[in-house]
C-alpha cells in the first residue's frame, strides 16, 4: 500500500523543479543569444596629393621652331679667273671684311695698265686740242679763221673730252674688278664647308671649271663683262642669292650670333599675340628648349610676324631673335617654342590630373585634417600643359588628390601614400 508523500514536501520538489528549469532556460538564452556586432571601421582609400601653390606664372602659346642663321649668305667669286688662294679654315668663324679667297689678279691688273694708258693718252689729246681751241678763238677775233673752223675745233675738244670720260670710267672698272679679286666676307659668322677648291677656273655667274686655262681668264677680265656677279648674297636660306641665278658659290657664311627662330601659330592665338603685345609695338618673350631634354636652351624676343595667314594652313608664321651666347641653337635644329603671351603673378597652380569634371562643372577633392575627401567646383583661369591655373575653389596650401580619385565620393576617408612636392605637375 503506498504512503501519500507529505504536501510540503510535494510544494518543494515544484518550485526546485521550476528553479532548475528557470536555471537550463536562461543557460540555454545565455548560450543560444549573441551580442550585436559593431561595424568594422572604414578603410581608408589610398590617394597621390599635391599641395597647391602660389606662384608667377606665364601663359604661353607653343609651337614646333626651327632655328636659322640670322643672315645667310652664300659667297660667290664676282670676276672670272683661276681660284688661287682660299685663306679661311672650315668651320672657322670669320669677320666681316677679312678676304676668304683670292682670284689671279694678273689678268685684271694688265686690264687697268691698259685702261691707265688709254687714259692718258686721250688726257694728252684733249689737252692739245684745248690749245688749238684757244689758238682759233684768237684768229678768229682777228679775222685769221672761219667761224666754222672754230665750231670743227670746239668739236674735237668735245669728242676728246668724252673719250678721257669714258676711259676713266674704264680705269674705274678695272680698279673694281682688281679690288674684286679678293673675296671677302661680307658678315661676321661662321664659315661652312668649303665648295671650291684652289686651282679651278670660277666664274661671276658661279659656275665652275677645273681646267685652268689662264688665257681665257684674261679674255674675260674685260671690264665690260666682268664685274656682273655679286660676292655674296643676304637671304634666309643658303639657296637663295642676288648676284647669280645658279652655280656653285665658294663658301656659305651663316651669322649665328644672333640667330633667328621661325615657328607658326594657328590664327586664333595669332590675334591673342596681338592684344598681348598692343599690335606688336611690345616685345614678348620667347623661350627654345630641346626637343630631346626640354631643356630650355635660350631665351629671346619676338622681331617679326608674317604679313599674311597662309591659307592653306590658317597659320602665321612668326620670327624670333635669340642673342644664342652659348651656341646651342643652330642653324637647321629642330625645337620647342614657348611664347609669353600674359603674367600671372601668385596665381594659384595645380596639376592638371587633379581636376574632374561632372555634370555640374569642373571639380576637385581636396583633403581635409581628419583625412576625408571633400568635393570643391573651382573654374579654372587657363590649362598649360600639364598644369591648371585656378581661379577660384582652391587656395594656396589645400592638399589637392592628384590619382585616385576616381573611386572616392564626397566624405571618404583617405589616406595620403604619396605627397608631391608643392610645385610638382603630380603624377
Amino acid at each position: 500500500m503506498t504512503r501519500t508523500e507529505p504536501a510540503h514536501r510535494r510544494r518543494r520538489n515544484f518550485v526546485l523543479a521550476g528553479l532548475g528549469a528557470l536555471a537550463i532556460a536562461l543557460a540555454a538564452w545565455a548560450i543560444l543569444r549573441k551580442p550585436p556586432q559593431k561595424p568594422p571601421p572604414p578603410h581608408p582609400i589610398p590617394v597621390s596629393a599635391v599641395r597647391a601653390q602660389a606662384q608667377d606664372f606665364q601663359l604661353a602659346v607653343t609651337a614646333l621652331g626651327a632655328a636659322q642663321a640670322w643672315t645667310s649668305d652664300m659667297i660667290f667669286a664676282q670676276v672670272s679667273g683661276k681660284l688661287i688662294r682660299v685663306n679661311f679654315k672650315e668651320g672657322s668663324e670669320v669677320k666681316a671684311g677679312q678676304v676668304l679667297a683670292e682670284v689671279d689678279p694678273r689678268p685684271y691688273q694688265a686690264v687697268l695698265a691698259q685702261a691707265e694708258g688709254t687714259l692718258k693718252r686721250d688726257e694728252a689729246a684733249l689737252a692739245g686740242a684745248r690749245r688749238d681751241l684757244v689758238r682759233y678763238q684768237n684768229l678768229q677775233a682777228e679775222g685769221g679763221a672761219s667761224r666754222q673752223q672754230l665750231e670743227d675745233e670746239e668739236a674735237i675738244v668735245g669728242q676728246d673730252e668724252g673719250a678721257v670720260e669714258f676711259d676713266r670710267g674704264a680705269v674705274a672698272a678695272a680698279k673694281l674688278n682688281l679690288e674684286f679679286c679678293r673675296i671677302l666676307s661680307p658678315i661676321n659668322g661662321r664659315a661652312g664647308v668649303r665648295l671650291v677648291d684652289p686651282g679651278n677656273l670660277v666664274s661671276a655667274n658661279g659656275s665652275v671649271s677645273s681646267v685652268a686655262n689662264t688665257s681665257s681668264a684674261a679674255s674675260s677680265a674685260a671690264p665690260t663683262g666682268s664685274s656682273a656677279g655679286s660676292s655674296s648674297s643676304a637671304s634666309t636660306g643658303p639657296s637663295s642669292n642676288t648676284g647669280s641665278s645658279g652655280g656653285a658659290g665658294i663658301v656659305v657664311v651663316n651669322q649665328v650670333q644672333p640667330i633667328a627662330v621661325t615657328f607658326s601659330v594657328p590664327e586664333g592665338e595669332f590675334r591673342r599675340l596681338i592684344d598681348a603685345s598692343g599690335g606688336f609695338s611690345r616685345p614678348l618673350p620667347v623661350r627654345a628648349s630641346s626637343q630631346e631634354t626640354g631643356e630650355v636652351l635660350d631665351t629671346g624676343v619676338l622681331s617679326a610676324a608674317d604679313n599674311r595667314v597662309d591659307q592653306g594652313t590658317g597659320t602665321v608664321e612668326l620670327k624670333a631673335r635669340f642673342a644664342n651666347p652659348g651656341k646651342r641653337l643652330w642653324p637647321g635644329q629642330f625645337v620647342n617654342v614657348s611664347l609669353g603671351v600674359q603674367d600671372l603673378p601668385s596665381a594659384i597652380v595645380i596639376p592638371l590630373s587633379a581636376v574632374n569634371r561632372g555634370p555640374n562643372g569642373q571639380f576637385v577633392f581636396l583633403v581635409g585634417a581628419d583625412n576625408k575627401a571633400t568635393m570643391r567646383p573651382i573654374a579654372l583661369v587657363a590649362v598649360q600643359g600639364a598644369v591648371a591655373v585656378v581661379k577660384s575653389g582652391v587656395k594656396a596650401g589645400d592638399v589637392i588628390v592628384t590619382d585616385g580619385q576616381m573611386v572616392l565620393s564626397n566624405g571618404s576617408l583617405v589616406r595620403v601614400a604619396h605627397l608631391a612636392p608643392a610645385g610638382s605637375p603630380g603624377p
